[in-house]
């Protein structure tokens, strides 16, 4: 596993690299252009980015961490890597000015820098080459801001996130099929609730579906459905609703005899008593959903009674995180 490490000048990118090396057992590697007194003990120094792509391909089964990630070309290739991680940290202009003020190495070079100075400064590597870092930082998978006022309560934070979790570099099947899920909710136009939803067995795809008016209505964000562009509440005026569920379009999708046996339903939303009633019908024999939603109670003892297995999944948080 290689751990490639971005962020904004004293956001604790050698911070985060250090806990990966203490705590985790990491070898922290660079280039000899990016090569800095302040960053950990370096197991090895390469001269070209090809070098190290190369050296790390072989040996990737080892983990390894590198702070120098700061070209978008080198990103790329980085990115081809099915062993590759990019993690991202920022805090606040103050919070690094501060840091910058504490840190000793660094006592000479600062005593007179005023936090204007500071700011044009940290403006200037942001945006330097039309915006290169922050290009960098929107790949990253977890952009970790780290306004904390200790080491020890950056670890901590970082303990929390699970770095290491094996479905960050490859999905397990239910972390692939609820992302599809979630794929699929962002084609729903419904104006109450983006739902998607996958029908496997298998581990194959049967059929996918997301909420939305029948064929030959208007999109439901076109006025098509009355009472979901009403503005009323969740569960009010169901039964006037004209937006078929994402559950019950991937069912008519797929149709009874392709569903077959121990056909699995994923959900990024925990699916409705209506929905559920169709679910078992249909022959499901599992559903797993991410998100909860009012009806949650209902709609298990539905399943529990007809023998259906219900349970929540959550993928691994990634995105913006507070430190």
């Amino acid at each position: 596993m290689l751990i490639g490490i971005t962020g904004t000048i004293f956001s604790g990118k050698s911070e985060l690299a250090s806990f990966l090396v203490q705590e985790h057992q990491f070898k922290y590697i660079t280039l000899a252009a990016c090569k800095r007194e302040a960053d950990p003990d370096t197991f090895k120094c390469f001269v070209t980015e090809q070098e190290l792509i190369d050296f790390v391909t072989k040996n990737w089964i080892d983990n390894f961490v590198m702070t120098c990630v700061d070209n978008y070309e080198f990103l790329q290739g980085l990115l081809k890597r099915p062993f590759f991680l990019l993690l991202a940290t920022d805090a606040s202009l103050m919070t690094r000015f501060n840091r910058l003020k504490a840190d000793k190495r660094h006592t000479e070079y600062s005593k007179e820098l005023t936090f204007e100075e500071f700011v044009l400064k940290s403006d200037e590597y942001n945006f330097r080459q039309e915006g290169e870092l922050l290009k960098i930082m929107d790949k990253s998978e977890i952009r970790i801001i780290n306004d904390t006022d200790t080491i020890k309560g950056f670890h901590d934070k970082l303990r929390s996130l699970d770095l290491l979790n094996g479905e960050r570099l490859r999905p397990s099947w239910d972390a692939y099929f609820m992302k599809l899920a979630d794929l699929a909710a962002f084609r729903s136009n419904c104006m109450k609730r983006r739902v998607g939803c996958v029908v496997v067995r298998e581990n194959r795809i049967i059929a996918t579906g997301y909420n939305g008016t029948p064929r030959n209505f208007k999109n439901c964000n076109h006025g098509g459905c009355p009472r979901c562009n009403s503005g009323n509440s969740s569960g009010v005026g169901l039964s006037t609703c004209l937006c078929l569920h994402a559950e019950e379009n991937a069912i008519l999708e797929a149709g009874r005899d392709r569903i077959g046996n121990n056909a699995v339903l994923y959900c990024n939303t925990c699916p409705c008593l209506t929905c559920s009633i169709k679910i078992v019908q249909s022959g499901i024999k599992e559903v797993v959903y991410s998100q909860s939603y009012s009806m949650d109670v209902l709609s298990s003892n539905v399943f529990k009674e007809a023998g259906i297995k219900l349970r929540q999944y959550v993928l691994p948080l990634n995105g913006v995180v507070i430190a």
